[in-house]
């Protein structure tokens, strides 16, 4: 059972508009093919009353509408009567698992609650609406109160009901604990289906759900990046992988594929950042950074395991940067269609491992940009380097700069001040130029651009047209500074009129 528009919503600030609950219901039922879903609390407000709404006449259309549960409460006919104005035919009763917040919380006796439980699942079963019941705290009811819990149970395995949900509530279990509960309560109620609910505050919620499993548990409720309250709940895709790669005897209906994409849209409704390093679903988690496992993945497959991206909708990256290596590059280039050389793959390389040691991002679409850079650069021999410059840029001030600049083994220092911070660059360069009485090109053309795809901050691509003596040329500069990428783009105008 997934639990995202329920449980799920409960995540600090999250709230999902009646459409968008439409939307990831229709995905999780008819695409990831979950069996059940547990889709709002009843009572909570006039949204959620009409979100449950649109939910079960889409699923009545459809006939999907025994797969609809709503959390309900003990509570008379109210939440009864909810369900049926919104078209609900399954309802998940809450109730007290743990004596402590049965004595303390609702103040009554075992006996008293038991009366009322019985009066609400009789009501509901004269509506023709089937229930399950939760055990709100049965974690804690296990650990301190197991005679009230058995108690309990004793009375309800009697009563008509479809499941007993069994919650870590505020997820303290331990996974020897998940193990000794659950299988304490299936040897001793062999003909009752039990959910296992498991909350992730220890983050050990997909441990406890495979130690549940493996004590007999026959449902799980899980939630899509495992929203929910706190640390949130036992997340779906994790869990499903787990299910498939170590319990070959469970079998599930949910289609591992389509995965990524309900995660994808849950995070985009929810404003709830999914982590990069998130099993399965995260963008990095398929992402190889260090060079040796680039070369690995060559040879054999070395680093692969039973996780392929393919699974799950995917595709396997490798990152760019300092610690890349020609492997990582390689590959980059191979899903580019690009072959270099050994000697241009090595310069390339170099530079991206410059690029990586000042933090900046480089993605494979920076890739072309930087191969162009490089080759450009090598072809040029350098009689003229900028050694140094410094640009200023103060409210009210002109901007200024000052430069540095070595031509043939000497080296000139000038300072002027300009419309911008690359014009006065330029004006202190002509200042060095006119002493040497030598005429620099006029810049006829300027354009930036940056990588295709919009995700790097790092490279951005200036090209600059030139006309000397009435013939024009373009040289190219990369760098993560649009000033600095114009400064790298004019020195290699400054080299090629050298000669």
């Amino acid at each position: 059972m997934d639990t995202t528009l329920r449980d799920g919503e409960q995540t600090s600030g999250v709230s999902f508009s009646s459409t968008e609950k439409l939307a990831i219901a229709q995905i999780l039922l008819t695409e990831v093919k979950v069996d059940r879903l547990e889709v709002a609390s009843a009572r909570v407000s006039d949204g959620e009353f009409q979100a449950v709404k649109k939910i079960t006449s889409w699923a009545a259309e459809n006939g999907l509408l025994d797969k609809i549960e709503v959390l309900t409460f003990v509570d008379g006919d109210t939440s009864v009567k909810w369900m049926l104005e919104a078209g609900a035919k399954v309802m998940n009763l809450l109730t007290k698992g743990s004596l402590n917040h049965l004595t303390h919380q609702l103040k009554k006796t075992p006996e008293q609650h038991f009366d009322e439980i019985v009066q609400v699942i009789a009501l509901a079963q004269s509506e023709d609406i089937k229930c399950n019941v939760y055990l709100e705290d049965w974690s804690n009811g296990m650990r301190n109160s197991r005679e009230y819990v058995f108690q309990y149970l004793d009375f309800l395995t009697k009563q008509p009901i479809e499941r007993v949900l069994l919650p870590d509530t505020l997820g303290v279990l331990t996974p020897a604990e998940s193990f000794e509960f659950v299988h304490a309560i299936i040897q001793r109620y062999p003909d009752t289906h039990f959910d296992f609910h498991a909350h992730n505050d220890y983050d050990l919620g997909v441990a406890n759900v495979m130690e549940a499993i493996r004590a007999g548990a026959q449902g799980l409720h899980l939630t899509v990046n495992g929203m929910g309250e706190r640390a949130g709940n036992a997340p779906l895709a994790s869990v499903i992988a787990v299910l498939n790669d170590f319990f070959p005897e469970v079998k599930t209906s949910v289609v591992e594929n389509s995965l990524y994409s309900v995660s994808r849209l849950v995070e985009t409704f929810s404003g709830f950042r999914v982590p990069v390093n998130k099993p399965v679903v995260g963008e990095n988690v398929f992402t190889q950074t260090a060079g040796i496992h680039a070369d690995g993945d060559n040879k054999n497959n070395l680093y692969f395991n039973d996780l392929m991206p393919e699974r799950f909708g995917r595709t396997r990256k490798y990152a760019l940067g300092k610690t890349s290596g020609k492997a990582n590059i390689e590959k980059n280039l191979q899903e580019l269609g690009i072959k270099l050389s050994q000697e241009d793959l090595k310069k390339v390389t170099q530079r991206i491992i410059e690029l990586g040691d000042k933090k900046e991002v480089v993605t494979r679409e920076d890739l072309p940009y930087i191969i162009s850079d490089v080759i450009d650069t090598s072809a040029i021999e350098e009689k003229v380097v900028v050694l140094n410059y410094v640009l200023t840029h103060s409210k009210n001030l002109r901007p200024s700069a000052t430069l540095l600049v070595k031509i043939d083994g000497h080296t000139y220092e000038e300072s002027a001040q300009g419309d911008g911070q690359y014009d006065a660059f330029m004006n202190a360069l002509k200042k060095i130029y006119d002493t040497k009485k030598i005429l620099l090109p006029m810049l006829t053309d300027y354009a930036v651009r940056i990588p295709p795809g919009g995700k790097t901050d790092a490279l951005c691509e200036t090209i600059i047209t030139w006309e000397l003596n009435n013939k024009e040329f373009k040289t190219h500069g990369l760098d993560s500074d649009q000033t600095v990428s114009a400064i790298k783009a004019t020195q290699k105008m400054l080299n090629l009129i050298q000669f």
